[in-house]
């Protein structure tokens, strides 16, 4: 086991000692004060999230971002505004999203921005962005906070599908305001963020219906718009505004969140990067280029009792649950998009299982609250960002290791585990063990429903059931493989040989093929809403975003806005 961490951080005073590195780097970290795109209003239980693009501050050069049109940067702002409203505001049981741009909701991602993209720029775009739309309906689902959309003018691509992702649609009816899908047609691609999955699943739009409305550039509008399921209501001019926020306000007066307590500032990151390292307080991730590899080494609370949940709001960030949620999301976005060599994540963990044990047991008995609540959802969407991105992930359970209940989850999500069996010769900690929490059965569902573990031993349910008699066991090795909880059990004559091939083998294999198998393999199961998104929409958009007859010279993304005519490739394949 590696020692970055003890290395950047002096455990005394919780400070890091390496300066951070100046980089080029996309950081996901902003918030309301440095928006450029995003103005948050607050007015009691309702909130107001209006878009105002500012054209001249682009993620990337080469485009401006005409019309309310968006690139990466737009969407962190959104990303994180929607976790502030859950965090910071109890208070707010409804959010509409609208736009300040006269006449023009939203025009979709920015045309231009995705003709000069990188390939994987697109692809980590797209799926940032339908990550953020998730949120948003989590925030619904989930959290009892509302989300809304009042489009008061062009609502295009993207934009409309911002609007499929609220829970209530309301369209100006002024004659001009229109709603559509026009990738396929102007531009030879998909829309990219879900728009053709909730029309026919979430909005049961009819398929001939939306067929004709994918096809159609000019959009819908009016009556029809309600007709056909696209919007929930349209209102007149003269009493959008006011129509728009009393329905708002009916939502919030619905919603149990709280009035009448303080929300929990979500404090800036400390993160410290080198050329090979990302560390913040509790997570360490050491990057091998040469093999291209992550190691992530994720360290287990140090007091042996979690506070009390009345202590939780005075604790904020510094609870140990949420910092996690936190660290280990805004790593996952950094590796991603910033380091898309590096195809292989290997988590390691340092603590006791029985601390882990009894957070988890803290947030098990208190979901009710609107906190504890809060917290297992982002360490839910945490967990689900790792299932869904493009990178084979490996867990390895040694000695020293806290795979314990929220933690063991990273087990269960990797594409392999190896738990040593016994001891490490001429050391002296104790051979490792696992441990399972309640936290394991239900409360981090996958993107198909169910829980991980599960969905790992769907051919064996009766396994599942026998897993649930083991709650806060110690497992050792053999125990752990019979329950059907980790892969391979080496000894340590065979442990280091193990781990190399299987991380060697890894990097040997096409990154292509990797990520279409492991994709296929991660989610049995049924399927829902979540897995066509990221599993059938993304593959197919993934497909397109390099055919020539979107990307190629004569290729309508690269054509659009010029006048010329797209030459395609009229086979159908």
């Amino acid at each position: 086991m590696w020692g970055g961490l003890a290395s950047f951080m002096n455990k005394k005073s919780g400070t890091f000692n390496t300066p951070r590195k100046e980089s080029n780097n996309v950081t996901f970290q902003t918030c309301p004060d440095d928006y450029k795109h995003w103005k948050l209003s607050i007015d009691g239980n309702v909130a107001r999230l209006a878009m105002k693009v500012n054209e001249k501050v682009t993620i990337n050069s080469g485009y401006e971002l005409k019309l309310n049109s968006y690139d990466l940067g737009v969407d962190i702002e959104l990303y994180d505004a929607t976790q502030r409203l859950r965090f910071e505001h109890p208070e707010v049981g409804c959010v509409i999203i609208s736009s300040d741009y006269p006449n023009v909701f939203c025009a979709g991602a920015n045309i231009k921005m995705l003709g000069i993209s990188s390939h994987d720029h697109k692809v980590n775009f797209c799926k940032f962005t339908n990550e953020t739309r998730n949120c948003i309906e989590d925030a619904t689902n989930h959290s009892y906070q509302r989300y809304i959309c009042a489009i008061n003018g062009t609502a295009a691509g993207g934009g409309y599908e911002l609007a499929l992702a609220t829970d209530y649609i309301m369209l100006l009816d002024d004659g001009s305001s229109t709603i559509s899908l026009p990738e396929l047609p102007l531009l030879a691609v998909l829309p990219g963020t879900g728009g053709l999955t909730r029309l026919v699943d979430k909005r049961k739009v009819r398929n001939d219906r939306a067929d004709v409305f994918c096809t159609t550039v000019e959009g819908i509008r009016g009556k029809r718009a309600v007709e056909w399921n696209l919007v929930d209501e349209i209102i007149p001019r003269s009493k959008f505004d006011k129509t728009v926020f009393e329905r708002a306000k009916t939502y919030a007066d619905d919603s149990d969140r709280p009035r009448d307590v303080a929300g929990v500032k979500l404090q800036e990151l400390i993160v410290f990067e080198s050329d090979n390292q990302l560390n913040s307080q509790h997570i360490s991730i050491k990057l091998d280029r040469q093999q291209n590899i992550a190691e992530f080494l994720i360290t287990g609370p140090e007091v042996c009792s979690p506070p009390t949940v009345e202590d939780l709001e005075n604790l904020g960030c510094d609870f140990w649950p949420l910092a996690i949620a936190r660290e280990l999301d805004n790593a996952i976005m950094h590796l991603r998009l910033n380091e898309s060599n590096i195809g292989t994540w290997v988590f390691r963990s340092s603590g006791e299982n029985s601390k882990v044990a009894a957070y988890d047991d803290l947030l098990y008995a208190n979901q009710n609250n609107w906190l504890v609540r809060e917290i297992i959802l982002y360490l839910k969407r945490t967990l689900k960002r790792i299932d869904i991105s493009s990178r084979s992930l490996l867990t390895l359970v040694e000695p020293g290791s806290c795979f314990s209940g929220t933690l063991l989850e990273l087990v269960f999500l990797s594409d392999r585990s190896y738990m040593l069996h016994g001891m490490m010769e001429g050391e002296n900690v104790p051979a490792p063990t696992i441990q399972l929490t309640n936290m394991n059965f239900g409360s981090y569902p996958m993107a198909n429903g169910l829980s991980r573990i599960t969905t790992r031993l769907l051919g064996e349910p009766e396994k599942v059931e026998n897993a649930k008699k083991l709650i806060n066991s110690e497992l050792d090795a053999v125990e752990a493989d019979n329950a059907g909880l980790v892969t391979f059990i080496p000894d340590d004559i065979d442990w280091d040989d193990e781990v190399r091939i299987a991380v060697e083998e890894r990097a040997a294999f096409s990154p292509d093929g990797l990520s279409g198998m492991e994709a296929n393999l991660r989610f049995a199961g049924p399927e829902t809403i979540e897995t066509k998104i990221f599993g059938r929409l993304s593959a197919w958009q993934n497909w397109i975003f390099q055919r020539p007859n979107a990307v190629g010279e004569n290729g309508a993304l690269k054509l659009y806005g010029t006048g010329q005519r797209s030459q395609f490739d009229k086979q159908r394949v």
